[in-house]
């Protein structure tokens, strides 16, 4: 009993040994590749430095107008058009000017005050002010409508008060229904917060597929894919040593972008559980794996693991709503996003980094994770395994 075990043990124990001596060459040879390495190093750090700083917010939008009236109530109307949302672009002397920017994109929103309009207002009667918005970029275009519509009906309900001669302390005393909200785990609605951590998803999911392919290809392109065939190696180890050193380089990248730009650059905060993200991304990684270790026994060369890669990435992402809300989505799609491992990636990440959320709000998503991860993972092992055959 006890020899049985020794063997076993050191058949264990040579088995390990052979894997970790596997998974340090594969590093090894990694270091070696200059331009993974700058790939690493530019989607971790410099593409999420990027997309911290691309926001759809509405700023110092150009604001054109053509004031037929030139009174001071109209200069008061103007004047509320001002920073950080808007930036007056001067006067047109016509409508039609004013049109001609917008074909030109030289302004986002054009303002027509008629003529009469102090008297008018005055008068206590209703006055029509024409607003024109380029919407071309529709977050935009909507954002500028909907900014102009409070400022001109603030702007309304202030001069009715005027007019029947209210202020503000007899305005509270007159029963009235007030909007409280209140704005979680993002307060100030920065979008250095949401878009830092879409990236970095997205980069890891580029990368955990790529990075095994990559891995894998190379062998054939060098030709040390026959090598391997007579080394005392099972293909279970030739795949998890290229699957482990990968996802190791994938974590090291996710936490250099967590650490130096999400949070050292754009105070992002992260209010969960580290070790569970990172035990969520290794998770994700090996789901990634799978299907990169599918793409390399469909390559000859980088070149169409490349573009084969791609045809798998683009679906991955657009139902993942990393892009698209999936409010937005038309139901069928809505129902396809549960077929994308990011999706769960995604809400599991948001959900750590800025909301705090632990397993017992998660194990849903990290459960379908698992379960779809370990359907894909075992898919790509049998494919790979198949090629030595």
């Amino acid at each position: 009993m006890n020899s049985d075990w020794y063997i076993l043990r050191t058949r264990l124990g040579s088995w390990f040994s052979r894997l970790m001596a596997m998974t340090a060459k594969e590093l090894i040879q990694f270091g070696r590749d200059t331009l993974l390495l700058f790939a690493i190093v530019y989607l971790f750090v410099f593409d999420t430095y990027m997309a911290g700083n691309v926001t759809m917010q509405l700023n110092k939008a150009v604001v054109t107008v053509h004031d037929a009236d030139h009174s001071a109530a109209s200069r008061e109307l103007i004047y509320r058009f001002r920073q950080p949302y808007f930036k007056l672009g001067g006067e047109v002397l016509d409508n039609h000017a004013g049109q001609r920017l917008l074909d030109q994109g030289r302004a986002l929103v054009v303002l027509d005050i008629p003529p009469d309009f102090a008297h008018d207002i005055k008068k206590g009667t209703s006055v029509d002010v024409q607003v024109q918005v380029d919407a071309s970029n529709t977050v935009l275009g909507f954002l500028a409508s909907s900014y102009t519509a409070q400022i001109i009906g603030q702007y309304g309900f202030d001069q009715a008060l005027t007019s029947l001669g209210i202020d503000e302390r007899a305005l509270e005393n007159v029963p009235m229904v007030r909007n409280e909200y209140r704005v979680w785990y993002n307060p100030n609605q920065k979008d250095a917060w949401f878009m830092p951590i879409s990236e970095l998803l997205v980069v890891i999911t580029i990368m955990g597929i790529m990075l095994p392919a990559a891995a894998a290809v190379r062998e054939k392109e060098r030709g040390t894919i026959e090598q391997l065939l007579v080394s005392p190696l099972t293909p279970i180890q030739i795949l998890l040593s290229k699957v482990i050193a990968m996802t190791l380089v994938i974590l090291l990248g996710t936490a250099m972008s967590l650490f130096f730009v999400l949070h050292g650059v754009f105070a992002v905060p992260m209010k969960g559980s580290l070790i569970l993200f990172f035990a969520v991304t290794t998770i994700y990684s090996f789901t990634t794996a799978g299907l990169g270790l599918y793409i390399a026994t469909l390559s000859r060369n980088l070149a169409q693991a490349a573009l084969l890669a791609i045809l798998v990435l683009m679906p991955m992402i657009f139902l993942s709503g990393a892009w698209t809300p999936p409010e937005a989505m038309p139901m069928g799609l809505r129902q396809a996003m549960y077929i994308s491992p990011l999706y769960y990636f995604i809400e599991m990440g948001y959900a750590i980094l800025l909301k705090g959320a632990g397993l017992n709000i998660l194990w849903d998503s990290l459960l379908g994770l698992a379960l779809l991860g370990g359907l894909i993972f075992g898919f790509g092992v049998w494919r790979f395994r198949r090629q030595f055959k």
